[in-house]
């Protein structure tokens, strides 16, 4: 669903991203780890079209995102760890607008967002601008929007900051939905524990390169994952 070959991203003559490769089949939910700075956030970006890379290939459910950006596009959802809404509007015009984009229909997009809004509570706020939300409602809005034009590969970036306990227990529920009907999630987290019982695979990054790569059985073993993790940064600072 989601295939990087050769990804490298500089800024000046720092590598952020260096050399990186990591495919994602369908089906799989895979979390990405890593320090701050480590590269997570210019991966999801350049996977997503944002940033263009100055080597590799992306490839989203086998089209070739340098050849057919648009085309990438309309397969796959980015949620960013701050999203950036339209404040003026309401709640109901940003999903009707992202509906409009997607080319949901109406039938669908009405049964949608009944769905989705009633899921994260969401609903009795529909009708205010978001210049008027909290940032944990913006974030559920945002997820809406992701789940709503049905993505097959969803990219999100700590996309548990700022829910609430509900909000965060519904949006794994329907993280691990997704993958069970095919598609496939690739998103950051420094939430260790959370990445080891909902992920299927896991990538660690560390300083813009790919060190451990595998299912979360092979990668942590009889340990845990924030053991493993800590284990490699201690590694970076010998």
């Amino acid at each position: 669903m989601l295939k990087i070959e050769h990804l490298t991203k500089k800024y000046g003559e720092k590598a952020a991203v260096d050399d990186l490769t990591l495919h994602i089949a369908p089906g799989e939910l895979c979390a990405f780890i890593g320090h701050n700075g480590a590269g997570k956030t210019t991966t999801l970006k350049a996977c997503c079209g944002l940033l263009q890379p100055d080597a590799g290939e992306i490839y989203v459910d086998g089209v070739s995102l340098k050849d057919a950006p648009i085309e990438c596009k309309r397969r796959l959802a980015y949620i960013p760890d701050n999203p950036d809404l339209y404040e003026y509007m309401t709640g109901i015009k940003y999903l009707n607008f992202i509906c409009d984009v997607f080319g949901v229909s109406k039938d669908t997009r009405e049964t949608e967002i009944h769905r989705y809004t009633d899921m994260f509570s969401l609903t009795d706020d529909l009708a205010q601008p978001i210049s008027a939300y909290s940032h944990g409602m913006k974030q559920k809005l945002a997820v809406i929007s992701a789940l709503i034009h049905k993505p097959k590969l969803i990219m999100l970036d700590e996309p548990f900051v700022g829910l609430d306990p509900v909000a965060a227990h519904t949006l794994k529920s329907l993280m691990r939905e997704h993958c069970e009907a095919g598609g496939a999630i690739f998103f950051s987290t420094h939430v260790l524990e959370v990445a080891e019982k909902l992920c299927d695979r896991i990538a660690i990054i560390k300083a813009g390169k790919l060190v451990v790569s595998g299912s979360m059985e092979e990668v942590k073993g009889d340990t845990s994952l924030e053991q493993v993790f800590l284990e490699l940064e201690e590694e970076k600072d010998a």
